[in-house]
């Protein structure tokens, strides 16, 4: 048996599409997206999700469950006993001549998902309905099958599995965009000396969601070598662009022992991997996006697959800006931040694939990368790709003690605050690294999707938590 059908009395979609040969009589379950009635019969399109296509099912004048046919509606909910028999019908191997239908949620007119394309603005204001659709049917299942392939890269690779806390008394972007977290009374807090006293908090000290579980993730790697994470985290950032939410997954691995050019191949071989898992695993779902979201998805996310990815430096990557003779948005000039439209470029024009690009100015990275030689840039690199821009993100980290304590106080950091993450520069410390990758903005590579909450199942953005 398909160990998907772990209930022995069902089939599911997808086992029944992939048949060899008739099996006699199934039973299946799931909802319709389309109903058509003709002289004597009725074709029911049934789809369970665990595939991109519906199954046909048949219900002939003779079939006991004739008049119930004629009364269901798009959305229905039913369950179908019948012979499994081959299908006269173009584009498909099989159909279910229906013998007993079983209805356990009707619907009516008023159902929002009926024939015609909506589109996806109006399915966000339906969140809870748009999943019974194609479209967001094929994200999700992607999604899920991009989840498991992350777990499975870092596991057969010997990595540990840490779950850092979502509550956290530090910031560690340092960009002051978290989400508080308190039982104090909001209209009335406790204070000293016109401050809120946050010692009173049910921590004992001023928290909020965590915007990424690295500093946490650097200890266990500490212990274990090579660590990743796999969860949620927030940013407070007021932000309505396409690529932004406030609620995401990122995947963060650390790796010790290890400097600048171990984290960029790991980081290759990890987005090399994906990606082809991807095109192997979820090749139907793919062909969809290819065919009426993305035209020409596949080839490009082929072509990254099979393509060596190039390095060059931040500042090699500004002066070939500068000489590019490209009038951009932005101004380019040496310490300035690299803009998506710089980033695409890079990638799109000058080197036509996937572009690390390395050694970015200190002062526009976070405080825990690790100071060059030079002491005037830090050793992090982004990930750059066709389309896109930077997908990664990720630095080898300062090891030194009296380096990373400097680096705070420049940073407004009071190291009293994060005594705790200096401990591991005091006792034992060694090189390591690691990077980050936003684990929506992968969906959104992978799929062609345009905007960040049509690869989230509940989007949180500023003002939008219905669901």
């Amino acid at each position: 048996m398909d160990r998907s059908d772990w209930r022995q009395d069902r089939w599911r979609v997808k086992r029944i599409l992939q048949a060899e040969q008739a099996q006699g009589e199934v039973f299946v379950q799931g909802w319709l997206r389309t109903v058509r009635r003709s002289k004597g019969v009725v074709f029911l399109a049934l789809n369970d999700g665990s595939c991109l296509d519906s199954l046909q099912i048949v219900v002939g004048e003779d079939s006991p469950s004739f008049q119930v046919a004629g009364e269901l509606g798009t959305g229905a909910c039913i369950g179908v006993r019948g012979m499994l028999v081959p299908s006269p019908g173009e584009g498909q191997n099989w159909e279910v001549q229906a013998g007993l239908i079983t209805v356990y949620g009707a619907t009516d007119e008023t159902f929002p998902l009926q024939k015609k394309r909506h589109g996806f603005e109006y399915l966000r204001t339906i969140a809870h309905l748009r999943p019974r659709t194609n479209a967001f049917g094929a994200v999700f299942r992607v999604r899920s099958r991009i989840a498991h392939a992350v777990h499975s890269f870092f596991q057969e690779r010997g990595f540990v599995y840490v779950q850092t806390p979502i509550i956290t008394a530090n910031d560690c972007e340092g960009a002051g965009e978290m989400f508080r977290v308190t039982t104090l009374d909001p209209e009335n807090p406790p204070r000293v000396d016109g401050r809120i006293a946050w010692h009173e908090d049910f921590f004992g000290s001023k928290t909020g969601l965590t915007v990424s579980g690295q500093l946490q993730g650097e200890l266990f790697a500490t212990a274990f070598t090579d660590i990743y994470t796999f969860g949620p985290t927030f940013r407070a950032e007021n932000s309505n662009t396409s690529r932004h939410a406030s609620e995401f997954w990122m995947i963060e691995p650390e790796i010790a022992f290890a400097d600048l050019a171990v984290n960029c191949q790991l980081a290759e071989d990890f987005f090399r991997f994906m990606v082809s898992y991807a095109l192997e695993h979820c090749r139907d779902d793919l062909e969809f996006f290819n065919k009426f979201i993305d035209n020409g998805l596949i080839e490009r996310l082929e072509k990254v697959a099979g393509t060596a990815f190039q390095s060059m430096s931040y500042t090699e990557a500004i002066n070939r800006l500068q000489r590019s003779g490209r009038s951009f948005e932005f101004p380019v000039a040496w310490g300035c931040d690299l803009q998506s439209e710089h980033e695409r470029y890079l990638t799109e024009q000058i080197v036509g694939g996937p572009l690390f690009v390395t050694d970015y100015p200190q002062g526009i990275k976070a405080f825990y990368m690790r100071r060059n030689d030079d002491g005037k840039t830090v050793a992090a690199m982004d990930l750059l790709v066709p389309k896109v821009g930077e997908i990664i993100g990720g630095s080898q980290r300062e090891e030194r003690l009296d380096v990373l304590q400097h680096k705070m106080e420049a940073f407004d950091i009071l190291p009293a605050s994060l005594e705790w993450y200096l401990d591991t520069r005091r006792w034992g410390s060694c090189p390591h690294a690691g990077f980050g990758l936003g684990f929506e903005r992968f969906l959104m590579y992978i799929t062609g999707m345009e905007n960040v909450r049509d690869v989230i199942p509940f989007p949180r953005t500023p003002g939008n938590a219905r669901f």
